[in-house]
């Protein structure tokens, strides 16, 4: 049997075929081969057409069903993996009603901040986990209040994982995962987060149907198949969140577990068993998507929007002519601390970790006669690291403590310096693995589809490709360059 994952991107769609009986992904592609358009009317705003993602899908598909030649009666399940907290709303007739207010859209956090000092901020924290932030809930309230034609057409609202299983379905359903990290969940009350709808003036029948984020939820539909190219016998059988999938494809569930990526964003994501919460929300508790009521398993997510956009934005303005290999090399011949320069990588909108502030992008320290193109790269990946760093702080005070860090051999994580430096300020061991997004969800429909009867039958195939041990020769250095860049941040916050 085989199995298919469909990792929904801002920047692009991924898709793998993985043969389950080995775990090996038999074929993969992504769409498109540049990054997918994101809309920004204005400052601060982020949108994206759902139907874009279903389109690249469709293509990258094509390809993965092309060169693999795999029987299409042979693909057992799907599961999805989806860029978190977008809004995709629809009508009575399942179709889109604008574009899709996605991940690192900042224009609802004034309704969040107002919805949190109304309810109550111990409130919200206890029952929410979280301040409404600018979340999906909050997105809403942003549709509801400026572009009320449109909400009042409004029959489901769904996150982009959700919509993708309805292409794949004709069904519009959702997860208790899913409805968490959008502000929909009440942890409290294991239910429907109705002390928001209430404040915002939505009623809960705009909540698709809730379905296990691990179990068949819908067959592919006749339409679907004709324009896929699959087999109406293929089940939809997981569905998560890129944060909590990529903690799944590293095979981090259980308390005490972290995971980390950087691609477009930052993430670090730990585990725990106690419903616990920043009072400040700047790291925020979602369910995992092995959580239950009575076995709790809560993802404490610290998100760094500027993170791979930085690295990507030094290629284009600064070292253009470079691969990301000779900018690595270039950087690396500079000192720990690129000798002054300092760069805080905030220029991706508001950041959760500073309160909802948007500061922008700072760089300090340059110094005419002595600095080049290498301090400015160094300085770029110093920045984004010692970001994870400000978070990972924070993530202390409420029990996530990493001694060790799992992520993907990939992004960021393929520059040495990027993970030397993490490993080195943090104090924890970094451990690359063969995986992504993508194969993560094949995997994951796999257990939801029962051929796997446990995860760690599913994870067995998972290797390690190589492990960085902290440099405590280097450790001194390391946390005067931190202290330096601490400081600059202290001024604009």
């Amino acid at each position: 049997m085989h199995l298919l994952g469909f990792d929904i991107g801002s920047s692009s769609v991924k898709v793998s075929l993985v043969e389950a009986n080995s775990g090996n992904v038999v074929a993969s592609s992504f769409y498109p081969k540049q990054e997918m358009k994101i809309t920004a009317h204005k400052a601060g705003w982020a949108e994206q057409e759902p139907e874009l993602w279903w389109t690249n899908l469709k293509l990258a598909l094509a390809e993965v069903l092309s060169t693999s030649n795999v029987d299409k009666e042979s693909i057992g399940s799907i599961g999805i993996s989806y860029q978190m907290h977008g809004l995709v709303m629809v009508d009575k007739n399942l179709q889109v009603l604008r574009p899709s207010i996605i991940w690192c859209d900042s224009r609802a956090a004034v309704y969040g901040d107002k919805a949190f000092n109304e309810i109550g901020g111990q409130r919200c924290l206890t029952n929410l986990l979280n301040s409404p932030g600018n979340f999906t809930a909050s997105k809403l309230k942003w549709v509801k209040e400026n572009e009320p034609e449109t909400f009042a057409k409004v029959h489901k609202i769904m996150l982009p994982g959700d919509y993708i299983a309805m292409k794949l379905t004709g069904e519009a359903q959702t997860t208790i995962s899913g409805l968490s990290e959008g502000i929909l969940w009440n942890f409290k009350e294991n239910d429907l987060a109705t002390l928001l709808f209430d404040n915002y003036g939505f009623s809960a029948d705009i909540i698709p149907e809730i379905v296990p984020t691990f179990a068949p939820s819908g067959k592919v539909s006749a339409q679907a198949v004709t324009e896929l190219g699959l087999s109406t016998k293929t089940t939809v059988s997981y569905r998560a969140g890129d944060q909590p999938n990529n903690a799944l494809s590293l095979n981090v569930l259980n308390p005490g577990e972290i995971a980390t990526t950087a691609g477009t964003s930052g993430v670090v994501y730990g585990v725990s068993n106690e419903i616990k919460y920043d009072p400040q929300s700047r790291v925020n508790t979602f369910a995992h998507v092995n959580h239950t009521q009575e076995d709790p398993r809560l993802g404490v997510l610290l998100c760094i929007n500027g993170t791979g956009i930085l690295n990507a934005w030094m290629k284009r303005m600064v070292a253009e002519e470079l691969s990301y290999e000779a900018m690595n090399e270039l950087a690396s011949n500079v000192a720990i601390g690129s000798d002054g320069v300092a760069i805080l990588p905030f220029g991706n909108g508001a950041e959760r970790v500073l309160n909802n502030k948007n500061i922008g992008s700072q760089l300090s320290g340059i110094n005419f006669n002595i600095h080049q193109k290498g301090h400015l790269l160094r300085a770029a990946q110093e920045g984004i690291v010692f970001s994870f760093n400000y978070g990972m702080e924070i993530m202390k005070n409420i029990g996530i403590n990493p001694s060790v860090i799992r992520a993907g051999k990939a992004n960021m994580f393929l520059s040495p310096i990027f993970r030397e430096t993490l490993a080195g300020i943090s104090g924890a061991t970094i451990e690359l693995y063969n995986t992504d997004g993508s194969v993560g969800a094949a995997r994951g429909a796999g257990v939801g589809s029962g051929y796997y009867k446990s995860f760690n039958e599913a994870f067995g195939s998972l290797t390690k490709l190589e492990t960085i041990e902290p440099d405590l020769k280097k450790k001194a250095a390391y946390e005067e360059a931190y202290g330096n860049w601490k400081n600059l941040l202290e001024k604009f916050i």
